[in-house]
């Protein structure tokens, strides 16, 4: 193998390893933003929940709205 060569296939290789590194960086960052995501969307479901809940207890299953 020429030396050339060799000294190709090594800077490839360290540009590779390079964008792995990058790519994975992007993919923890996102991963990050998911689990935020998922918590934000948890915390809301959560929340509908008790206003669905306590709207209930407030209002009679029969009763007419005010305007009738």
């Amino acid at each position: 193998m020429s030396e050339d060569r060799l000294v190709d296939i090594e800077t490839k290789l360290a540009f590779q390893e390079h964008t792995i590194e990058e790519l994975n960086e992007v993919v923890i960052a996102q991963q990050k933003e998911l689990e935020g995501l998922k918590n934000t969307v948890q915390y809301i479901l959560d929340k509908m929940e008790l206003l669905v809940d306590t709207h209930m207890e407030r209002a009679p299953a029969n009763e007419r709205p005010p305007h009738y």
